[in-house]
Order: C-alpha cells, then structure tokens, then sequence
C-alpha cells in the first residue's frame, strides 16, 4: 500500500501492519489515507474474511506524527475528510464488513487508541498501553471514538476518567475493564490474533457480516427498530447459500465449507 502501511493476505486473514518504528507508528496524513486505502481494500476483497490489524517494531500506533500536524492550518487538518460525511469516512475499521481483530504491542496513543477502538476484538501484549491524550493537546478525541464507542465498550464513568485525565492505561487493567479481550507475552500476539481468526473462519461470513452490522447499528436505535432489521437480516440468512451449508454440514457431521454466499 506504501512505504509505511503494508497489506497482505494469507488463507483467506488480512493483515494490515503500521511500519514506522522509528516515530513508534505514528501517523502523518499519507499513511492516513494509505491506511484507509488497505481498509478499503480488505472490505472489498472477496479473498478476505477476517482481517488483523497491527504495528511494527514493538508499538501499535503513538497517535498523529505532531510534527506533520503542526504544518497543517486548521482547516487543513481535516485533510481529505469531510464532517458532514458519515462515520464509515471516520471509522473504516468498524464500518468493515469482516471481523476485524486488533494485535496491539506497546503504546496505542491518542489516533492509535482510538484505532483499537474501531477495532471488533482487541488482543494485547503484556507491554501494551493505551492513553486518548487528546485533553493534553487541547483536543477533544480526533476521530469521535473516544466520545461515542469508548463510553460504549467501557461504560461512561470510566471513559470519562480516561479521557478526563489522559492517563494511561495499562495491559491488565484494559482487561479487568473488558477494553482487550486478552493479554498475552508479546511474542505471542501474533499467533493469537492468527488463532482466533482461525476460529471465527470456522463460522459463515454471510452471517457475521450482518451480525457485524447488527451490533454496531443496534448502539443507536431502538429496540423495535433494531428488531426489524434483525429479522431482515435473518430472512437474508435464511435464504443464503451458508445456511444451507450450514444446515447439511449438521446433518452430515463434517465441517461446513463456507463460500460468504
């Protein structure tokens, strides 16, 4: 994808790495847009049915390279993104339609935390740490995650406190408070994240896309409303060539072969 942002597919898992470990990851407006260019592409790729996304060189993200910031005007640090669009401009990562896990060694700092935020399932390495420092830099959080999905995975008291004093927050308390699924020896992670993908390809893709959307659709509507779409989405299923599969697989006790269909 570029110098920085690297995509690749391997047995039907994307990984996206963040490769600049000498500014821990940190982001300038290029690797932005390349990294949302990978999204983009592993949303669309028929070959993809879970996709990792990770960093390079013992960190995950240290947020937006400031340095590249500062050579922007107000206004300009937008960059290519416009406020009147939808969240999928915002929060690509969420608005994938495959499972996305986030594999997170060392520090996930301001954009780079709410990177993971966008993610669907985080695993952490023993050394991670995480901070929305956005407070400290007369900020609110850049991309709205901090604001919407954090209070939403964590509860409202304790993203307040997060955001409220820019602490970081290490590895096991991410997990005492249900941030990060798991915490594993760094040595491990990628092998974990590569597991639990193992794992969810065992399931239909057709229907982890809508539960997907489901879910995340589900956080801002009602419940009547929520459960029209679940049963639209369940006739949709219903009619898919994976539940049929699913159901014969059953009947024929061997494992399903999934097409996504």
């Amino acid at each position: 994808m570029s110098e920085h942002i690297h995509y690749a597919v391997e047995d039907r898992v994307g990984t996206i790495t963040i490769d600049r470990p000498e500014r821990r990851n940190a982001m300038t407006f290029a690797m932005n847009r390349a990294f949302g260019r990978a999204i983009r592409a592993a949303s669309d790729d028929a070959d993809v049915h879970v996709l990792i996304v990770t960093g390079a060189g013992g960190s995950f993200c240290a947020g937006t390279d400031l340095s590249d910031l500062d050579s922007k005007t107000p206004e300009g640090r937008f960059g290519d993104a416009d406020p009147d669009r939808s969240s999928d401009q915002f929060w690509p990562l969420a608005h994938c339609p495959k499972p996305v896990i986030c594999a997170i060694d060392g520090a996930a700092v301001g954009m780079g935390a709410e990177f993971t935020s966008h993610c669907d399932l985080r695993i952490a390495s023993t050394r991670a740490r995480f901070a929305w420092l956005f407070a400290q830099r007369g900020l609110v959080p850049d991309t709205g995650a901090g604001s919407w999905l954090l209070p939403r995975l964590i509860g409202p008291q304790k993203a307040m406190e997060l955001l409220f004093t820019a602490r970081f927050l290490d590895a096991d308390e991410a997990l005492a408070i249900g941030y990060v699924l798991e915490v594993v020896e760094p040595a491990r992670l990628a092998q974990r994240a590569y597991e639990l993908a193992r794992q969810i390809l065992d399931c239909s893709p057709f229907a982890i896309t809508r539960t997907k959307r489901l879910l995340y659709d589900g956080m801002a509507r009602d419940a009547a409303s929520h459960v029209r779409a679940s049963m639209q989405a369940l006739a949709e299923c219903f009619a898919s060539e994976d539940h049929q599969e699913g159901v014969k697989s059953f009947l024929e006790k061997r494992k399903p072969r999934f097409t996504g269909r």
